[in-house]
């Protein structure tokens, strides 16, 4: 005992989350392979579950079975449950059991519950978990409620577990449905694209899990008043704005011109906010224009804010790089932002995600383009749509082989744990150099 003690004492926060995150995949995996989780009551092949359950552990919505037509119920209340946990986080999940269970939560378990919540500091985080968990069944509960009557009048009783099970999937970004049927699997929400009732509260949840949890907390202690908030909410409200306006307009424009005015305005803004990450879609995105496809990619791999249910490099990722770039326009010495300035660290953070997330999806596109045979561009939104943990499709996902498959069960484990995160549980000892190297000046540009 003693020596296993020893061993956990050992492991960085950074490695327990990675190491939590792959034991609730493994476990959900296991539990999808059952006869009984599958409607034809057969085993389910092992990748096929792994893949599953990666998926919607790591809230992406990748699948190569039809949820509706291929899993039991036993099988979607699995999945449900994976969604849940991936969304609010593992370790936080496991802190919620300790703190029901009376136990006390120590120094290391807290400074970990800070890493998996991207809180500020370890001060308060307790309270910061309650509140993530109560404003999380809040708003999955209204979402429910807004989703029932739409559900219950196409499908009856059986609207009721569509409605719990699209909600918790929009709020966590999930993008996991119930929609399709043997004749036509995979049809996400399709049917649903001219009803306002159906696409105004899963865009509303949508955008309320991709927010991150801290400003929500700014939200709720301040209202209105927007000067009272942290940078970083700050950053994140207007980035988030400027990432639905934008897209909507391009969207609205140019890849359906030919709807109906209102209808138009619908489709346009929910394909603007499904990409930052949730993975649902009212249109055939293999007739979009390469350019929307383009944005959507780009809006894939940005993904949501710190601290949400949302995956991606996150919105302040993109914000930071951008007000460092426009500082570097201007000869200023320092990245300034309403009245603060960034620290060169923070820089150097969002530079290396970048890096990585763009890196990790072009090497993963070339990797399924070569084994698939398929054109690089649509393995490319693919390879996107994985790391950013999206679920949105081309239709390849189905067809792939294993090791493509295997690719994209990396990427969406990567893009969900966090590129920094994976980066500190490889290389967490650090050396503290006194002494520094000569500098060279390197011309750039």
């Amino acid at each position: 005992m003693p020596l296993e003690k020893t061993r956990w004492r050992g492991l960085s926060s950074f490695q327990i989350i990675i190491l939590g995150f792959a034991g609730v995949i493994l476990l959900g995996a296991l539990l999808l392979m059952l006869p009984f989780s599958a409607q034809n009551g057969r085993v389910t092949p092992f990748n096929e579950a792994l893949f599953t359950a990666t998926s919607a552990a790591c809230v992406t919505g990748l699948v190569v079975r039809d949820t509706a037509s291929y899993w039991s119920s036993f099988g979607q209340t699995v999945i449900l449950l994976l969604i849940q946990i991936g969304g609010l986080g593992v370790v936080s999940a496991a802190a919620s059991i300790a703190l029901l269970s009376g136990r006390r939560i120590g120094l290391m378990q807290r400074s970990t519950l800070q890493e998996a919540v991207a809180a500020p500091e370890v001060g308060g985080i307790v309270r910061h978990i309650l509140f993530i968990y109560k404003l999380t069944f809040l708003i999955e509960t209204v979402g429910i409620v807004c989703l029932l009557p739409v559900f219950c009048s196409r499908f009856g009783a059986k609207g009721i577990w569509m409605a719990v099970f699209t909600s918790i999937s929009a709020f966590c970004n999930a993008g996991f449905d119930l929609m399709g049927t043997r004749a036509a699997p995979f049809q996400s929400l399709i049917s649903f694209q001219a009803s306002p009732a159906l696409n105004i509260p899963v865009m509303l949840l949508i955008f309320f899990g991709g927010l991150g949890f801290l400003t929500w907390r700014d939200f709720c202690a301040h209202i209105f008043r927007f000067k009272r908030y942290r940078l970083q909410s700050k950053v994140v409200l207007v980035t988030t704005a400027l990432l639905i306006v934008l897209p909507f307009l391009f969207f609205f424009w140019v890849d359906f011109s030919d709807l109906p005015v209102g209808r138009r305005i619908l489709t346009a803004l929910f394909q603007a906010i499904t990409p930052r990450t949730a993975g649902f879609n009212t249109v055939d995105l293999n007739a979009m224009s390469g350019s929307g496809k383009g944005i959507m990619m780009l809006l894939m791999l940005i993904g949501g804010s710190p601290g949400s249910t949302a995956g991606g490099m996150k919105t302040t990722t993109l914000a930071v790089l951008l007000i460092s770039s426009f500082s570097v326009f201007r000869r200023k010495a320092d990245a300034e932002a309403f009245g603060r300035r960034i620290a060169p660290e923070v820089i150097k953070n969002a530079a290396a995600v970048l890096t990585l997330y763009f890196s990790l999806c072009f090497g993963g596109a070339v990797i399924l383009s070569l084994a698939e045979h398929l054109p690089f561009t649509t393995c490319l939104f693919e390879t996107a749509s994985a790391v950013g943990t999206v679920g949105l499709t081309l239709g390849i996902t189905p067809g792939l082989g294993v090791l493509s498959q295997t690719v994209l069960m990396l990427l969406m484990f990567f893009g969900r744990v966090g590129g920094l995160t994976m980066i500190y549980a490889t290389f967490f000892r650090t050396v503290n150099n006194v002494s520094k190297l000569p500098q060279e000046k390197i011309t750039v540009g």
